[in-house]
């Protein structure tokens, strides 16, 4: 079973990398590359928007979330890019992971969004 997940990892780590591919080619509708510039930015983000110490939540948008996105951005993506992505990802993956700190320090401002109004609504009471 560990190896089954290792690998469902590994060809998911590499479809993001085809939507990263995806999105930058022309032929790509508006729609399909807003929506791929956000799954593989939130992919590529060093920071969860759960993070993953909060028991079992933590892990959800590792195991649903990224999942679920690739596979909507795939399907929106033309056969033809996606057949060309393919190719420019697997010289990719031999590099290792981005990191997308743009997006992981958006994630920081929406957690102490959240902290500062729950200290607001707390301390007024």
């Amino acid at each position: 079973m560990i190896t089954q997940l290792k690998t469902w990892a590994k060809q998911l780590k590499k479809q993001v990398f085809v939507l990263y591919f995806a999105y930058k080619d022309d032929r790509t509708s508006w729609y399909a590359k807003l929506f791929a510039i956000c799954v593989v930015a939130y992919a590529f983000s060093p920071i969860d928007l759960i993070p993953d110490f909060i028991p079992i939540l933590g892990y959800l948008d590792d195991v649903i979330l990224v999942p679920l996105g690739v596979l909507i951005a795939l399907k929106m993506m033309p056969d033809a890019v996606l057949a060309e992505a393919r190719g420019k990802a697997e010289e990719r993956m031999k590099g290792g992971k981005p990191k997308n700190w743009l997006v992981g320090g958006l994630i920081i401002l929406i957690w102490i969004a959240v902290v500062t109004g729950l200290l607001l609504v707390f301390v007024n009471r």
